[in-house]
């Protein structure tokens, strides 16, 4: 077998790059992920030092990371409780959906978008990151905050809405019949009704069938199974993320404690390699002539996510240093907003460099706003058993 010395060099440097910047933000208590972001920037197409032997390798890693994001995030609840939250949230995910993709669809009218493309940005607007948001949680020690179910049940419930979404964007940008967009939500719909019931009545199984006293053989079944669950979720046009999470709800008690002893270290380095991808997926050379346009949109849209987990959050009872937690953590966009533009194809060139720059921007500057927004010593990270922070 011959192994690529570009590769290896390029996967080398890059890694040690990451590993420096991530211990610079740690010094000063910031998440490393907008720097990861940065970084792919100018290692991206158009960029400073681009990597084309390892590009293809890190497009890979990517979709392995988030799911590993999400995977480990759902270790730490249980279903009954997040399924509780998740009721509780229904208002919370009306007012988010009209909230947010409100102004991405006036975005699109000003900007004499047909039909998709208006529906395209509307998307774009509406869905925060899933995969950022996690990271976020983690680096910041909020998963033991009171906020935090609020802002998974928002975040989840957005994720589901986009399995209704994306095949109605899907066929609609393909030209297809508003008959075959509605049969194409019907089937999406159903799936992910259908693997939240066997999550939620059959889940607690599956713990006894992976768990193992040999962490390799722990580490090898619960990211097979996950694996095999993201694979299906996607098939149906269910996001992989909430494949992944739901596999996480499911195991529970000592086997939930040692799968995240495993798995974390797999999980930042293919976090790492995702948030990287999200920078590389974005042209520098593009970005200019709509930045403009990108800020007043990130701007509008950061304030109407932070009016959304503000609410979510309230309903919950957090206290107003947690309500603006909940929101900022929302704000960033990522992994769903480029996929949505990239099923428009090539003939929406305007709108790409637009969501770009937009994405770009938001998962940068959410990160940050984040960290110092509700400042108060958030604990230390949430065991399933640990009670909350106001």
């Amino acid at each position: 077998m011959k192994i690529s010395i570009a590769l290896l060099l390029e996967l080398g440097i890059m890694l040690t790059a990451l590993s420096l910047l991530g211990a610079l933000a740690r010094r000063y208590a910031l998440s490393p992920v907008p720097l990861y972001l940065l970084v792919g920037l100018a290692l991206g197409e158009g960029g400073i030092a681009p990597i084309p032997a390892a590009g293809e390798f890190v497009q890979t890693g990517a979709g392995i990371g988030v799911v590993l994001l999400l995977l480990v995030l759902g270790l730490e609840f249980t279903v009954p409780e997040f399924t509780v939250s998740l009721r509780r949230h229904l208002p919370s995910a009306l007012v988010d959906l009209v909230l947010n993709a409100a102004p991405g669809a006036v975005a699109g009218w000003l900007l004499g978008l047909d039909a998709a493309g208006i529906l395209a940005l509307a998307g774009v607007t509406y869905i925060s990151s899933s995969g950022i948001i996690a990271r976020l949680l983690t680096d910041l020690r909020r998963m033991g905050n009171r906020e935090t179910p609020a802002v998974l049940s928002v975040l989840v419930l957005e994720d589901f809405a986009m399995a209704a979404y994306l095949p109605l964007l899907a066929v609609l940008a393909a030209g297809g019949t508003w008959r075959q967009a509605l049969l194409g939500v019907v089937f999406a719909l159903a799936a992910v009704l259908a693997a939240f019931a066997v999550s939620y009545w059959w889940g607690h199984h599956l713990g006894r069938l992976l768990a193992h006293p040999d962490a390799e053989q722990l580490l090898l079944r619960v990211l097979g199974v996950t694996l095999v669950v993201a694979a299906l979720a996607e098939a149906v046009h269910v996001s992989a993320a909430v494949g992944a999470f739901l596999v996480g709800l499911s195991l529970t008690g000592r086997t939930a404690e040692r799968a995240r002893e495993v798995l974390s270290p797999l999980r930042d380095l293919f976090a790492a390699v995702f948030f990287l991808a999200i920078g590389l997926s974005v042209r520098p050379g593009a970005l200019l002539p709509v930045l403009p346009a990108a800020l007043l949109l990130a701007l509008v849209t950061a304030l109407t996510k932070v009016a959304s987990g503000w609410y979510a959050a309230r309903r919950d009872g957090t206290g107003r240093r947690g309500r603006l937690r909940a929101g900022t953590a929302l704000i960033a966009r990522g992994e769903f907003s480029i996929v949505i533009v990239g099923l428009l194809g090539t003939r929406q060139d305007r709108l790409s460099a637009l969501v770009a720059a937009y994405v770009l921007l938001l998962a940068v500057a959410g990160p940050v706003i984040t960290r110092f927004a509700g400042t108060r010593p958030a604990g230390t990270p949430r065991s399933r058993h640990h009670a909350r922070a106001p």
